[in-house]
């Protein structure tokens, strides 16, 4: 049995956000992390795989970015997936949600895997709605806000949030599994992990290897389009009152409440 886990490089969360005027999209030179949602993603693999009642031959990290998405997989592979895919191609910059589907669901369908798991969401995007794209693309069912899963012979019993409560759902493999991050707290790799992870294949595909037509993915072939962006008005720096009588700054604040009519 193949499991496919999609992660994704997102922006660093520390770091200032900035978006490039030429593209209208993030500027995403900046440092990255692996998204955390899909960090629970993998997390349910490995368990998964560690339970013993699915004989699970395989984990396989995918993603698709520029070089530095790259990132992603390294931190994928400490955690334990066994190797990785990169959809690299200049060609795939501008995606929107719908085209980033259809080329993952490219890059899927060559690895034919059993289960497929992805976070509910990216840190960047919140999109929600990638995992549903993506089995639609594969034709399997899709199951997403997942916080518990259980093998039951050869089928999934998942429990999935809900706006009124909680669904149980059996499913048959293969699927597209969208799990919440409330499913699972995940690992730390350990310093043997993270070296070992050096020497895990990790396999680069371009929209030729994989199959993609060009005409589908980039930022023409998206449905989104961006329009003008601009940096938001610099605010005017505040009024700072310093005495060292109390009395004269309760004064000068009441005064200058009143002046702009708050009391």
């Amino acid at each position: 049995m193949k499991i496919c886990v999609l992660v994704k490089a997102v922006p660093d969360p520390a770091a200032p956000k900035r978006i490039d005027p030429a593209t209208g999209r993030l500027d995403r030179t900046g440092e990255t992390n692996l998204n955390g949602y899909d960090a629970n993603a993998l997390e349910t693999a490995l368990q998964l795989r560690e339970g013993g009642v699915l004989a699970i031959d395989e984990i396989v990290a995918v993603t698709m970015g520029p070089a530095a998405a790259a990132k992603a997989l390294q931190k994928a592979a400490a955690l334990g997936a066994d190797r990785s895919l990169h959809l690299i191609d200049d060609a795939l910059a501008g995606s929107d949600l719908i085209a980033t589907a259809y080329a993952l669901a490219q890059v899927l369908e060559r690895e034919a895997p059993d289960l497929v798991l992805l976070g509910q969401q990216s840190e960047d995007g919140t999109g929600y709605a990638l995992g549903a794209a993506v089995a639609d693309h594969l034709q399997m069912p899709s199951l997403t806000q997942v916080v518990s899963l259980q093998v039951d012979g050869g089928e999934l019993v998942l429990e999935r949030q809900t706006g009124y409560g909680y669904d149980t759902i059996r499913v048959a493999l293969p699927a597209v599994i969208s799990v919440s991050d409330a499913i699972n707290v995940p690992r730390y790799p350990s310093l043997k992990a993270i070296m070992g992870a050096k020497r895990k294949p990790v396999q680069e595909l371009s929209l030729a290897d994989a199959g993609i037509d060009p005409a589908r993915v980039g930022a023409d072939g998206s449905c989104v389009t961006c329009g003008e962006f601009h940096a938001p008005a610099a605010k005017a720096a505040g009024q700072i009152i310093e005495a060292d009588d109390t009395d004269v700054t309760v004064t000068e604040i009441v005064a200058y409440l009143q002046e702009r009519k708050v009391i």
